[in-house]
């Protein structure tokens, strides 16, 4: 049996999709889901195989919820949105259903997830998350179980820390499971710069540039954080102050 998650804002897109899967007995559904959150929890709950997929959604969009699975099930987007799902679709999902599908469409898809289920890659959508216009201005991460949305104007600076992004904030630090070259090309390049390769730095927070040893510097925040800014990364910081 194959247990499956639908998750969509839309009632009636969910509905099509249970019409179709009544032709697959093998396919059931556990959950149907309104929004992320939601969808989070259903998958936490159910550890579905397979996931049918909105992408523009309230509170988190389909990719940022995929950020947040441990263990990926199966993708086939549902979306009225070609140029995301296309990009899904080349970093591996199963397959996309550009809204309104035919059930010709979705067999296809089906049979495209019985061929695939067992071999495909758990890498999941880096770059497809920087399609959504929404997640160039928030971060979805986890902490203490709980989902939390920081809006990229509130991130102070972020650092390297292993295999994670420590984003630090006001509130606090928070890891997430990337890398600092994605968030490089995520932010604003004219606001968050990376000064060193183990730090980018919002502009906005520094006071004061000291200098260093062996023509380094450090970027003083206002929050009093010291931020060590390498030979290469100084004239970028210079040019984007005008200095």
């Amino acid at each position: 049996m194959i247990k499956a998650v639908l998750i969509d804002d839309e009632p009636l897109a969910r509905e099509l999709v249970r019409e179709y899967l009544q032709a697959y007995p093998q396919v059931e559904v556990l959950a149907e889901c309104n929004d992320g959150f939601e969808g989070l929890k259903a998958i936490q709950q159910y550890q579905p195989d397979l996931l049918f997929l909105d992408i523009q959604m309230p509170k988190i969009n389909g990719f940022e919820m995929l950020e947040l699975v441990d263990k990926l099930p199966c993708v086939i987007f549902t979306t009225a949105f070609e140029e995301y799902a296309i990009r899904a679709f080349e970093v591996n999902a199963i397959d996309y259903l550009l809204k309104p599908f035919s059930r010709d469409r979705f067999d296809k898809a089906l049979q495209k997830m019985m061929e695939r289920r067992s071999e495909l890659s758990t890498e999941l959508l880096e770059a497809a998350s920087r399609e959504v216009p929404a997640q160039q201005h928030r971060v979805v991460v986890k902490t203490d179980g709980r989902i939390k949305i920081i809006p990229v104007q509130d991130i102070h600076y972020l650092e390297a820390a292993d295999d994670y992004v420590k984003i630090v904030t006001q509130e606090g630090a928070f890891l997430k499971n990337k890398t600092m070259a994605f968030f490089e090309k995520m932010l604003d390049p004219q606001q968050y710069i990376r000064v060193h390769r183990s730090y980018i730095v919002n502009v906005g927070q520094i006071t004061r540039i000291e200098p260093y040893e062996k023509e380094t510097y450090l970027a003083i925040l206002r929050d009093g954080s010291k931020i060590m800014v390498s030979k290469t990364g100084y004239p970028k910081l210079k040019e984007v102050l005008g200095l």
